[in-house]
């Protein structure tokens, strides 16, 4: 079914109110390092701009080509839009490409957080499980936004192995919006942004679901936006320690993708 165009609007309208809330805690809050190596604290007007230049921005986006057709997945293209055009907006006020990623990614990371604690809420007052909260929370999950009908929507093979819950993502949508406009545009820091964001809160995200304190409750060794076949992501009720940014591990294991 078609998805209606008044509920798309009030979906934009929505991603706006969350991207801008979290853009002005993280913009307003930091140093910024600018293209031209100066660093400089923004101020309320900056921000102004950076919220026109990101509308802009936005509208001027092509329609995806074959968007997916149920709700969910098509609020995830809009957080994927919403995404693409602050880097966008970000860069062309004169951030540094590095910089914007990563102040891109916290913005993002300030929505994703707030959206899974409201979707592991019920199940993280209910249980003292982690394996409970975090089965709970995933098939939640897989209802509303990430209903999975197949290419161009969601793709996923999901099984249960002892504590764990597997989700194998074989097609997502946010991903193949931003190769579509990497394609178009010729920017390759599109798909590095993406990465930057999207593909690492699952890490986070998985513990903030268990919510037990601990770290570790999420793995995954291979990624589509590196061009692999599968999201081959692992939501595991026992924790385990995470390697270090610098490559180094607490373990010895080899580094998930993207961690």
């Amino acid at each position: 079914m078609t998805v209606p165009f008044s509920l798309m609007r009030a979906a934009t309208a929505f991603t706006d109110l969350l991207l801008f809330r979290a853009a002005r805690q993280v913009l307003l809050a930091r140093q910024i390092d600018m293209a031209d190596g100066t660093s400089q604290r923004w101020l309320v007007p900056d921000f102004r701009a950076f919220r026109a230049a990101t509308k802009t921005r936005r509208r001027q986006l092509p329609r995806m080509a074959d968007p997916p057709r149920p709700f969910g997945n098509r609020l995830m293209v809009e957080l994927t839009d919403a995404t693409l055009a602050a880097n966008l907006a970000l860069r062309e006020l004169g951030v540094a490409p590095p910089a914007a990623r990563v102040l891109v990614a916290d913005i993002g990371w300030i929505v994703y957080a707030r959206m899974l604690s409201l979707a592991s809420l019920p199940f993280r007052l209910t249980s003292r499980s982690a394996e409970e909260r975090l089965k709970g929370t995933i098939r939640a999950l897989l209802r509303f936004p990430f209903a999975a009908p197949g290419a161009p929507g969601y793709a996923v093979e999901t099984r249960i192995e002892g504590d764990a819950i597997l989700t194998h993502f074989t097609h997502c949508p946010p991903q193949t919006r931003v190769r579509e406009q990497t394609a178009a545009t010729g920017d390759a820091e599109l798909l590095s942004v993406f990465r930057e964001s999207w593909c690492r809160y699952d890490w986070p995200g998985a513990d903030l679901m268990a919510g037990d304190g601990a770290r570790g409750h999420y793995r995954r060794r291979q990624t589509l936006s590196h061009g692999d076949p599968v999201c081959d992501m692992c939501w595991a009720g026992s924790a385990r320690p995470t390697h270090l940014r610098n490559g180094k591990t607490l373990t010895g294991r080899v580094p998930d993708r993207d961690s």
